[in-house]
Order: C-alpha cells, then structure tokens, then sequence
C-alpha cells in the first residue's frame, strides 16, 4: 500500500524529569519513583537515569576566533574553546547564531556543547580532514574515517540548544538510481562522482565504488594493512556522532541531519539521556539511520522526531561472534513519546543483535509512512537472545510493507526490497541449536493501531529456535493481507481487529499453542477460508469468543495437519 504521507503533527508528551531524582542513585525502584511520568508503566525495575553533571562555566567559540560565515574553517576555535572550559574543570561551551564550517570535533569529558537558535554547525566535505581510526560498525571492530563528533571513555557530556548539526552526507554516499527520480538521478550523474557498470548506483569516486566491491556489508573485513584502509578511504564513511563508552550522556534539543553513514551512534554507553531531538536524513540514504543504540545500558529516549532513510530508532549490540564475544547487551531501555515520519522501520531491534537485547519498553510513539512499523530482525549466524520487551500505545499510518514485523531470516534488504525480491515468508530446513542460532521470546505488544499496511503482523521464527512466549491484546490493523505465523509457540492473541483487503485474514503455519481469544475481522470475501493452518508441526491452536460467525466455513486447514490440532 503506498504512503501518501498524510501531514500530521502529533502532540508529543513532555516528560520532565526533577533534578533530585536525576541525581539520585540508579538503585531507586520503582515504587520510590511513584509519580514520575517518564518512569511511570514500565514493566521491570528500571533505574532512573542520570544526566551528566556540568560545571557552570561558559565560553563562546567566537571568543577563540570562530568567525561564522560558512567559509572559515572554525575547528581549531572550537577545540580551543572546549580546552578553555576543560582547564577550568568542564563547562560549557556555547556556539551562537551563524553558519560555522568546521572538521571533526573530538569530545572532552564535563564539557556541554550548547548552540543557540539560529546556529548551524557544517561539517566540511574535505576528506581530508578526516583521519582513518579504529572504530566499530555494524557490528564489527574496524577502521573508518573519524565522525563529525566523537568521545571515547569520557564521562559527562552534553548537547544541548536549538542549533542544527549538518553532517554533509551527500559527499559521502553512494545513491541507489530507484530510489530517484529520472530528473533527480541525471542532476546527481552531472556533478561528477562515477556511475556502477550496471547503472543502478552512483558513487563520489571511483575509490569509494572500488570499496564496496571489497566489503561485506560496508565493513572491509580480510584487510591486514592500513594501507588498505588508505586506499579506499572515501568508501569509509563514517557516522555523524560516535560516543564510546561514556557515560553520562545528554542529547537534548538540537537537529542532527545528513550524515555519512548513521546519524548518531552510541556504543557501550552507560546513563544515556535523549531527549526533544530532531534527526534527519534524506530518505534515500544509504545507511541512513537515527540512531543506533548499541550494547548501551540505562536509556531514555523521548520527545523526538525522526525523519531519516533507514532504521529510526535502532537497538543493536553487535554482530556475530564478535558480537556474542561483547557479552555486552543493550538492556534497560525506554523509548516514549517519538514520532517517525520516515525510516525502513520506527522502532528497530538487529539484525545486529548477538550480544542480546533485554527489558525494553516502546510507549506512545507514532510511525508516519515508514517502510516498517516495528520491526524486529535477526538471522541464523548472530546468536543472541532479545526478550523483556514490552509495547504499548503505538499509532501507525500508510505503512508501506508489514506494520508488525519480526523476522529471523534477515538477509540485508529492506522489508520493501525483500518483498519485491519474494524473499520474504521462505522456509528451511531445520538445524542444530547452537551459539549461532538467534532468539525472540518474552514479547508483549499492547494497545496498538495501523491504519494502512501491506501486511498487518509477520511472526517468523525459525524451524529449530521457535519465536515463543507473545502476547498480542487489543490489536487493530488494516492491511492488505492480515497476519502471518511461521515456526511460533506459546503465542496468545486477545482482542485483536483485522480489516483485510484479500481474502486471507491470519495464516497460521508449524504454529503451536496459540491461543486466540475475541478476533474480530472483516475482509472483502467473507464466502472463502479466512484463516489457514498448515505444516505438520501445528498444534493446539485454540479460538475462543471470537466474532459470530461460522468458523468451520471460514477454516481452511491443510492434510499435513494432525487431527484436532485446531479447536474452535
């Protein structure tokens, strides 16, 4: 079903937090914060999250020799004010109205960047400027050009201010030709950079085009010299703001726009406050992403906006063995209040997720024409568990592939691209249960409305390592196709709605003990079977007080299917 991006503006809740909590210990439980909005509703004992802790000092970078007219370079201005507040013990420093181009901007601990209304911060488009360090993306330790901003074990830091950070992106990014129009994709072709044999993607330079044919999914991963590094540097793009085990994190009130890569990546923080952000990316970006939260502890993310052209808000903790070696998940973490206007998903767990992913909760967000509402993605290989997660209260419109999706074959496609390609729903053959073999289970999803999809629910597990324990209560979507369940157990649905535009309202395939309880539908032929089981592993699928209607008629079930595997 196409988006047609319907101008909507929600009204975002304020949750403000008092300063004696947010300086309180972690330890406080839950019944110490009764009455604390942003903490109120959560389903397992998450500690109150403490803010960085600043010194009142203050310098302006102008007093350094910032000059703001978008052509001299301000780097070393900047660097010399955040030396000035660290001499004094930290503080802040203040970036006032004006356009001021600089290189990387390398973080220090107790320091608060502020940018004042009507300040743009342009990160410049000379490579140069940017040296190749060590780093992690993806989900693997490796060497990528140094981002915008960066800190590496720093405690205190924070963003604050109603100024806009631009990563200058499109010097950095190849572009896919079916995500632009005819005229957009001849303009791009014109200003230089080169064009891939096939004609579908264009590159900045031929050194970046050679780095995507060495690399496995972005990541260079049989180099063994710098000098390999060196020679496809541009391909290295890095994302916008990398912050490395820090702790005491604040991100509140500027807009973060056009990055390289990810738009903001915090890995292995601790203390993280994100809050009334505005992200944005065009929405045909490669690698566009929000932000990637990543085996990080002790998250609040509220109060903002995404509009970006991949996952918006992303939950990782790396990837493969390197990933399950981390031993570090991402873990007490609360998304409240956000809304996407665009990204490949609103709220998104992987597929990077080998470290695991445990007590989460997603409250009172919205998700406006996104590829995927929530999306949760894994495959065979990374390992790790996700489980604790707890949503509630989410809205979506105009969804353009599944509104509710988790899928354990994630192949490196976008659910669009996956679609169109017929890889979604395959099946194959059971395998041994070992390290490798990734989890979904311990999921609740409450009080959630779709208003437009292609698919309204995929539930996709694998044979050998069934996606169990969901609970699906008070559920209403329309879609074109209603819901889909592949290799689950122990999944119960209450009060679930389904307006479907085919004739296939739930199908139900090697599904076990699921429990359905008032399912209400409506479709357009209601003559025909509305929900199938099928596969030999289906059993003790229950329907209990759904709608008044002849169930018997409306249920096809396949041959495989051992007798009395259904009850009505």
């Amino acid at each position: 079903m196409k988006s047609n991006y319907r101008s909507i503006q929600s009204t975002l809740i304020r949750a403000v937090c008092c300063a004696s909590l947010l300086a309180a210990s972690s330890s406080l439980t839950m019944a110490e914060l009764s009455g604390h909005s942003l903490y109120d509703g959560i389903e397992f004992e998450m500690p109150v999250v403490q803010e960085p802790q600043i010194p009142s000092h203050e310098v302006d970078i102008t007093d350094f020799g910032a000059v703001g007219d978008g052509t001299v370079l301000c780097t070393d201005a900047i660097h010399a004010a955040i030396d000035g507040v660290v001499k004094k013990g930290g503080g802040k420093v203040i970036i006032p109205a004006g356009i001021w181009l600089t290189g990387p901007i390398t973080l220090q601990s107790k320091v608060e960047i502020h940018t004042k209304t009507g300040a743009l911060v342009v990160f410049s488009e000379d490579k140069s400027l940017y040296p190749i360090v060590e780093t992690d993306f993806e989900g693997y330790p490796t060497y990528r050009c140094q981002s915008p901003i960066s800190g590496r074990n720093l405690t205190d830091v924070a963003f604050t201010g109603n100024g806009i950070f631009d990563g200058s992106g499109g010097a950095w990014r190849p572009v896919k030709r079916s995500k632009l129009t005819e005229n957009q994709w001849k303009k791009l072709v014109a200003s230089g950079g080169v064009v891939r044999a096939d004609g579908n993607t264009w590159f900045p330079s031929e050194q970046a085009m050679h780095g995507a044919t060495v690399a496995e999914m972005n990541v260079p991963r049989n180099f063994s010299s710098m000098e390999e590094y060196e020679a496809i540097k541009d391909f290295l793009r890095p994302v916008m703001v990398s912050l490395i085990e820090c702790e005491r994190v604040l991100l509140d009130g500027p807009t973060f726009q056009n990055s390289p890569a990810w738009c903001i990546h915090p890995l292995k923080c601790k203390e993280l406050t994100v809050r009334n952000l505005t992200v944005r990316n065009p929405w045909y970006s490669q690698n566009g992403d929000g932000i990637d939260i990543d085996s990080c502890k002790n998250v609040v993310v509220h109060d903002s906006q995404f509009d970006v052209g991949d996952d918006a808000i992303c939950i990782k903790s790396g990837k493969n063995k390197e990933g399950r070696d981390r031993k570090m998940p991402t873990e007490n973490l609360v998304i409240k209040n956000c809304t996407v206007f665009h990204g490949h998903g609103g709220v998104t767990v992987g597929s990077e997720m080998s470290s695991g992913v445990k007590n989460m909760h997603v409250s009172n967000c919205t998700f406006i024409g996104t590829d995927v509402g929530l999306r949760f993605k894994s495959t065979r290989g990374r390992g790790g568990v996700v489980e604790k997660i707890y949503i509630s209260d989410v809205r979506m419109i105009d969804i353009p592939t599944i509104a509710l999706s988790f899928n354990l074959y994630y192949g490196g496609k976008s659910v669009s691209e996956a679609m169109s390609s017929g890889e979604m729903g395959k099946e194959s053959e059971l395998l041994p249960v070992t390290e490798e073999t990734p989890q979904f289970r311990d999921i609740q999803i409450r009080n959630v409305v779709c208003d437009g999809a292609n698919t309204g629910i995929l539930l996709q597990g694998l044979p050998e390592m069934n996606m169990e324990g969901v609970l699906l209560e008070n559920v209403r979507m329309r879609a074109d196709r209603g819901m889909v369940c592949n290799d689950v157990k122990d999944v119960s649905i209450r009060n679930l709605t389904l307006e479907t535009e085919t004739e296939t309202v739930m199908e139900l395939k090697n599904s076990r003990d699921v429990e359905i309880t008032d399912f209400q539908w409506k479709t357009l032929n209601e003559d025909r079977p509305q929900i199938r089981v099928s596969g030999s592993v289906s059993n003790n699928i229950r329907f209990e007080n759904s709608e008044n209607k002849t169930l018997e008629k409306l249920l096809e079930v396949g041959g495989e299917v051992v007798s009395g595997a259904v009850s009505l």
